[in-house]
């Protein structure tokens, strides 16, 4: 009985190890997409095969139409027209303070 409690709490910490591991992986920017002064501002599918996104690239803003085929300059504006984006919620972040909570 006690081979099988020391089995089952090694698991355990062995997966709390690996998303753990995962959420800090999951923080950190890919390499060389971190600090970078081009932005996705906003996406929008328009079709199967078609999209507009506004990219802001230092303080430019580019409205770019984006197909199968290629990508286009659709329009060129001021970046001041177009607000940050509000950061993604973090989805390994919400599952763990929701692991978390539920201990309480």
């Amino acid at each position: 009985m006690i081979e099988v409690v020391l089995r089952v709490m090694c698991s355990l910490t062995v997966v709390i190890a690996i998303l753990w591991a995962l959420a800090r992986l999951v923080r950190r920017p890919l390499g060389g997409r971190g600090g970078g002064t081009l932005t996705v501002v906003a996406h929008q599918q328009l079709s199967r095969g078609s999209s507009v996104a506004v990219v802001k690239v230092a303080d430019r803003a580019l409205v770019l139409g984006v197909t199968d085929a290629g990508v286009s300059l659709l329009a060129d504006a001021d970046a001041t027209l177009f607000p940050e984006p509000a950061p993604l919620p973090n989805p390994v972040e919400q599952a763990l303070k929701h692991l978390r909570s539920g201990r309480r």
